[in-house]
C-alpha cells in the first residue's frame, strides 16, 4: 500500500521532531523563562500530534476501519486492529490531551510536563513514524 499523502505529513512530523530537539533547552528554569523557546516546542508538539492524529484517520480510512468521534479515539482504533502497540497507543492518547491543552488554554500549560516529553518521551513519536512508513 502506498499513499504519498501519508508519506508527505511523515516528512513534516520529522521536520517537527527536528525543530523540537534543536530548540529544546537543557535546564527547565531555560524553558520557563524563555517565552519564544515556548512557542516553537509548543507549535511543533501540536504540529507533531495533528499530524500522527491525520496519519491515523487516513490509515484508518484505507482499512475501512470502524471510527472513533475523537482525535485520541483515532490510536485506539489502530491498537485495536492490531497496528499500534498498547503503549503507544495510549501515549499517543494523551498527547492529544496536551494538543488540546496547548490549543484551547495555552496560559495553563505546565513547562514541567513539556520539558519531560521533549527529552524523555519524543521516542514515541519516532515508534509512530516507524509504523506509519509501512503505509506511506
Amino acid at each position: 500500500m502506498s499513499n504519498p499523502l501519508i508519506a508527505k505529513k511523515l516528512e513534516s512530523l520529522i521536520h517537527c521532531l527536528k525543530r523540537i530537539e534543536k530548540k529544546r533547552p537543557q535546564n527547565l528554569s531555560d524553558l520557563q523563562k524563555d517565552f519564544d523557546i515556548q512557542d516553537i516546542i509548543s507549535i511543533n508538539l501540536e504540529r507533531a500530534i495533528q499530524l500522527c492524529v491525520d496519519i491515523a484517520a487516513i490509515i484508518i480510512s484505507e482499512r475501512n476501519l470502524s471510527t472513533s468521534n475523537t482525535m485520541a479515539g483515532s490510536f485506539l482504533v489502530l491498537e485495536d486492529n492490531g497496528i499500534l502497540p498498547e503503549q503507544l497507543s495510549m501515549n499517543l492518547q494523551k498527547a492529544v490531551g496536551f494538543r488540546n491543552v496547548s490549543v484551547h488554554e495555552y496560559a495553563s500549560i505546565d513547562w514541567n510536563i513539556v520539558f519531560d516529553v521533549i527529552h524523555n518521551h519524543l521516542d514515541s513519536f519516532k515508534e509512530f513514524l516507524k509504523i506509519a512508513a509501512s503505509f506511506a
